[in-house]
This record gives structure tokens, sequence and C-alpha cells, in this order.
């Protein structure tokens, strides 16, 4: 989200090579420490290195969940849970990356088709989350502003390039970072730059990417045939009577779960009693998912 380079400007994408761009800094790391006779490495002086660049790649504060479980008694979604926190505003505009209009979001007109009981839609970033971010701002600045006189006190388009997906939860996420960052100050508009859905990078992409979309599809649809998951989500199903054809699976039991107890909701006493089963098994069924990418 973060670039900043001295003597030139530099745009740094978001997300783009970070585990490559890890190794690389470390390894640059590694050759800034002479080398004794021996071969082993001496400590260098870390007041002569210099910060060049930094890149932030997170994903949005607390939201809601993607979709209900089809239960009879559900839990209330109040579009109170929804007000903006003082702290958090400061404004911006979204552009395309070639800094034309921002683009249609196929994600967020899908999510406003599931209104869940109170109100809300599906996958709205809340007030809880907006807090997050904006406390992971803070905890930014204190690091690059205060701690190392990286970035200016206030934002500076000169210094910083944002990138987000084109999904509204992710764009507000950034904004209440950006607030928690620079404290409102701005020398400059807040741009964030997206992508369209359709040759976006940032996540996995199934439906632009054939080979994506053909390694996963048939490991997520046997995920929940796997032995011991079969097992545990028909007695989850059960107890919580849901019906087996429901295509309710352990991801959606863990996204309300998760949703559900970050806000202090009332869960269902069945949900909150294979809460440890429901967090392990989403995990199984996520490795097995992407071993298929292997």
């Amino acid at each position: 989200m973060i670039a900043r380079a001295f003597g030139a400007r530099l745009w740094a994408p978001l997300g783009v090579l970070v585990s490559l761009g890890y190794y690389l800094q470390q390894r640059r790391l590694a050759l800034a420490h002479p080398r004794a006779a021996d071969g082993q490495q001496q400590p260098v002086d870390r007041n002569l290195l210099k910060l060049k660049m930094v890149q932030v790649v997170f994903r949005h504060g607390a939201r809601s969940p993607l979709k209900p479980l089809p239960q009879q008694e559900q839990v209330e979604w109040n579009p109170r849970l929804l007000e903006v926190p003082p702290q958090t505003r400061f404004d911006y505009t979204v552009t395309s990356l070639a800094g034309g209009p921002k683009p249609y979001s196929p994600f967020d007109s899908t999510y406003h088709k599931t209104v869940l009981k109170g109100g809300m839609f599906a996958g709205q970033l809340t007030s809880v989350g907006m807090s997050q971010m904006f406390a992971l701002g803070e905890r930014l600045r204190k690091n690059y502003v205060e701690d190392v006189p990286f970035l200016s006190p206030t934002f500076d388009p000169q210094e910083v390039f944002v990138r987000s997906t084109n999904i509204y939860r992710n764009l507000e996420s950034t904004r209440c970072l950006l607030a928690g960052l620079f404290r409102y100050q701005k020398e400059g508009p807040i741009t964030i730059y997206t992508d369209e859905a359709s040759s976006e990078v940032l996540y996995p992409n199934y439906q632009n990417c054939w080979n994506l979309r053909e390694r996963t599809r048939s490991r997520t649809q046997t995920a929940s045939l796997q032995p011991g998951i079969s097992e545990d989500l028909k007695k989850v199903r059960e107890g919580m009577g849901i019906a087996s054809g429901d295509g309710v699976d352990f991801l959606l039991l863990f996204d309300n779960m998760a949703a559900e107890q970050v806000h202090g909701l009332p869960s269902c006493p069945m949900l909150e009693r294979f809460a440890r089963v429901i967090k392990q098994r989403a995990v199984d069924v996520a490795l097995y998912v992407q071993n298929g990418d292997r």
C-alpha cells in the first residue's frame, strides 16, 4: 500500500511479489553484514543502512458474514453496526489503474442481493472493522513516522501509492488505515487505484484464470467428503438442524461464527458448542483445496 523512494518517485503496487521481496530484503541484509575469515557474519551498524521503500499488505477489517446459515433462529445484523467512527473519516476518490472512472464491482452487486436479518448486506465492513483498520494505521504511523522518520506526518501523494481491490469493504478499510496513519492530514487528494474484476491479480481470480479454476474446482467440491471432515460436518449439521443438501460447509460455518464472535453477537448454542471443531476443519478444508495447486 505504501511506497517511497529517496531521489526518485517509485510506485509499488500492493501485494506484488511480497514473498520475493521479503527474500530479497533478507538477502540484502545478509550481504550487508561483513564476514570474518572463518566465514561467520559480523554485526553491522544499522545506522549505515537506509530505508528505501515500504510495502504494506493487509486485508479488510471485521465484516458481516458473506452468507447466512439456513437456520430458523438468525442473528440480527442491525445497521447501527455500520456507523462510521468519527476518527476514521478521510475523504478519498477511486480510479482505475489507468486513472479512469472507478470500475464496476460485480462483487458488491452480488453482496447486495443478500440481506441479512436486521437489514445489513452481506460482507459489509462494520464499525468494529473500521476501528481495527484505524488502529493498524496508528501502528504504522508509530513505525514509519515517529520511530523511523520515513513518511511525512501528513499524506503526500508524491510519497504514497494506494492500491486496493474494487470491493467496498476493502476500499473503506484502506480509508480507515490512512486516517490512522496520517491523522486526517493531507497535502493533496487521496486516490485509491483499483482494477477491473476480470483482470484483478490481488486475489485468486477464478473467473479470469481457467487453469486456477480447473485446479481447484474438483477439490472444492470434494473437500467436505474427505474422511474425518465428512463425519464432523454431518455431526455439526445434525446438531444445528441443518439439512445435508443446504450447501453448508465448514468455511461457511466458520465465517458466520467468526463474524458473530468479533461483534459480540449471540451465536447459536450448537455453533458455540462445535466452535473448536469448526475452526480446525475450516483450516483442513482450506489446506485441502489449496494443495490442489501444488
